[in-house]
């Protein structure tokens, strides 16, 4: 079996496994059911793809996107590695290919998306390829219950017990409830090594914001990141639409995305997000689950999202690279009526429709967030976090005031009319505005009347939507949105608990955070130059351009410089096949000029053996025809130098057990050869 970590630096070019990988890599190749919870950026798919490398056999990845199995395949392929996929998006010459190379026995990866496992086919063609080892990635797409429900995940366990060989699940995105799930759906309820390496992604700024004006929020936001990519989230498809044509007219590439469009429209976009620096997409959810690009720099809700696991897990798509990314989530009372809503009129049962009401309400719970909200995030996972110093809240705290006796006043103005009014109305009884519609009920003869003119009216419109956000109160979809106080409210009506609350967060002057650079100014210049030379590789082979190399690389490479390919093979995420591809493209760009290496030197390019073979190649040069230059000419070739180089014998005898050296070179080099290894 290869060591895994001479493969982690010759194939993908990375010094050393990140926090978390090598105990998750070490399980699956002792043959271990494996689960891994991994936040997005932390390297989950090398935690398969690495052992499929050291392991006889073939490794099936099922996977829930075409585009992500594209992706990753791709990537393989660039770094050396046979790798395909079989995808109803295939053309008969790639899956001819994908047979071609599983018959001869090259294919180490093969993935497939869940709804082959329904084909009849599928399981004997498993069997005779020599199928080892089966990984799940998204596995939490095995919870009925889930935002990302596919119901093929389902057959993964049965596919497990018929093949009898080990399975490994990854996700980044599975409370308590959901990992429970997947071990019963996947592993038949036996718990298998289980490894849960945090929720945190520190690189990402967290922000939430009211609605105060949307478009206009928006367009500030991208202005201030003009030039970097970001992803745009919106609740509706007519919303994508126009925000896009906003964002356009203001000067951004932008285009947008949604269920409603065309295939080949959507996936034209998808195309152009992974192949072009800075464009904006404006979509609905329906986006950005295949898309395995590394440097999306920011992600923004227009709306609120549907859930914690939903929001996490779309604002996960920023900073895979593990750079700084940026995120704001606007949202406002339509927000929660309409989420709420959503959830009562579904089909799901009461206790489903529970579970999902409280899901909502950790969302709105770190949306009303009094404190940091990377603790609040956190915590719903089960994590005890510090104050992150890398959110909103932590920038500048919320400005907060006891609201008990401001929301006991809501609560009766709620109760003496009967559950059967919004916030607008409301407020009006509580603010004294005797409007026809409270004269015309009596309202303005309550004794909630005009109770709460200390506070203005958009000051009571927070307080309402912190009720609604803290559960206190519901929209009733039944009387056409009106509110109605939920059971957490009495303890606070009846004077047994008070309540804190944030002042109105409606700011339009609020301080946008600063902008972080990827690189100081010394170095952007460079950095812009390699990312053109990026592009144009990337347009020559057809691919999205971090295939080449990811964002994070080229920033290495604008710091550090290398100016030999020894140096540019210490450059993370420069394995050997990328050396041998892209390594002269770029160190001219750095350099100007590069010496062209002979393959077997290449071979050794970043390793201790590459200064030792440019000294043996010297020393075969002086004495190429004997010490007084008289001799017959002699040569090593540079395959034998690589092995003497490699090697490094340490007598005549082992020397001259090298294919490539006879007696007569051995008489010729031997010392002197000895010599270099010796000092070496």
């Amino acid at each position: 079996m290869t060591d895994p970590e001479t493969l982690l630096r010759s194939v993908f070019g990375f010094p050393g496994f990140r926090p978390g990988q090598a105990e998750i890599v070490e399980a699956v190749l002792e043959g271990r059911n494996t689960l891994a919870i991994m936040p997005t950026g932390g390297g989950k798919s090398l935690c398969f793809q690495l052992p499929a490398l050291c392991r006889e056999g073939v490794t099936v990845v099922i996977s829930p996107l075409i585009a992500l199995m594209r992706d990753q395949v791709r990537a393989l392929r660039a770094a050396g590695v046979e790798a395909g996929a079989l995808t109803s998006g295939n053309t008969d010459g790639e899956t001819e290919e994908v047979f071609a190379a599983l018959d001869e026995g090259r294919l180490k990866l093969l993935y497939i998306a869940p709804e082959r496992l329904a084909s009849a086919a599928t399981l004997p063609m498993l069997r005779r390829i020599g199928t080892r080892l089966i990984a799940v990635d998204e596995a939490h797409c095995v919870s009925q219950w889930g935002h990302d429900f596919r119901p093929d995940y389902l057959r993964i366990g049965e596919v497990r017990r018929a093949l009898g060989v080990p399975l490994a699940a990854f996700t980044a995105t599975a409370d308590e409830e959901t990992r429970g799930e997947i071990v019963t759906r996947l592993f038949d309820g036996v718990a298998p090594a289980t490894f849960l390496r945090g929720f945190d992604r520190p690189n990402i700024h967290l922000a939430f914001a009211v609605k105060d004006n949307p478009r206009t929020q928006v367009l500030r936001f991208a202005a201030a990141r003009k030039g970097q990519s970001g992803i745009v989230y919106c609740a509706t498809r007519a919303k994508t639409e126009t925000l896009a044509q906003a964002l356009g007219e203001a000067g951004h590439a932008a285009c947008f995305y949604h269920g409603g469009m065309d295939p080949e429209a959507r996936r034209q976009v998808e195309a152009r997000f992974q192949r072009e620096d800075g464009l904006i997409v404006v979509a609905t959810i329906a986006f950005g689950m295949g898309i395995d690009k590394p440097d999306i720099r920011w992600v923004a809700h227009a709306d609120l999202p549907k859930s914690i696991e939903g929001y996490y897990q779309e604002i996960g798509r920023a900073g895979r690279d593990g750079a700084a990314a940026e995120t704001m989530t606007l949202y406002g009372p339509d927000d929660i009526r309409l989420r709420r809503s959503q959830i009562d009129e579904g089909l799901a049962p009461p206790d489903r429709k529970a579970a999902d009401h409280a899901r909502l309400n950790a969302l709105l719970g770190l949306a009303e967030a009094v404190g940091c909200r990377r603790q609040v995030l956190l915590g719903y996972f089960g994590e005890a976090a510090e104050p992150c110093g890398n959110c909103d809240i932590c920038d500048r705290p919320a400005v907060v005031f006891d609201a008990t006796d401001a929301v006991r006043k809501a609560l009766s103005a709620i109760l003496r009319t009967g559950e059967w009014f919004g916030a607008g109305h409301l407020i009006d009884i509580l603010t004294g505005q005797a409007t026809d519609k409270v004269r015309e009920r009596g309202h303005d003869k309550l004794p909630t009347f005009a109770v709460g003119r200390e506070l203005t009216k958009a000051a009571w419109g927070a307080v309402f939507r912190q009720m609604m956000g803290r559960d206190l109160v519901r929209p009733d979809p039944e009387r056409h949105g009106a509110l109605r106080m939920t059971e957490a409210a009495r303890p606070i009506l009846r004077g047994e608990a008070s309540i804190t609350l944030r002042k109105d967060t409606v700011d339009a002057a609020r301080p946008t955070v600063a902008v972080k650079a990827l690189v100081s100014d010394e170095d952007a210049p460079l950095l812009s130059a390699l990312k053109a030379k990026r592009r144009a590789l990337a347009e020559a082979a057809g691919v999205p351009a971090y295939v080449i190399f990811p964002d994070r690389t080229l920033i290495e490479m604008a710091e550090r410089r290398p100016a030999t390919m020894d140096a540019m093979a210490g450059i993370t995420g420069v394995g050997a096949k990328k050396l041998e591809s892209y390594g002269a493209a770029f160190l001219e760009v750095i350099c100007g000029a590069v010496e062209v290496l002979h393959p077997q030197r290449m071979r050794l390019a970043g390793r201790e053996a590459g200064p030792v073979f440019d000294r043996l190649a010297d020393v075969q040069v002086a004495l190429s025809r004997g010490e007084d230059g008289t001799g017959k000419y002699l040569s090593v070739t540079h395959s034998t130098l690589r092995i003497i180089a490699e090697r490094r014998p340490s007598t005549l005898t082992e020397l001259q057990r090298i294919q490539g050296m006879g007696d007569q070179k051995v008489e010729r080099f031997g010392e002197a050869f000895l010599s270099v290894l010796r000092e070496a």
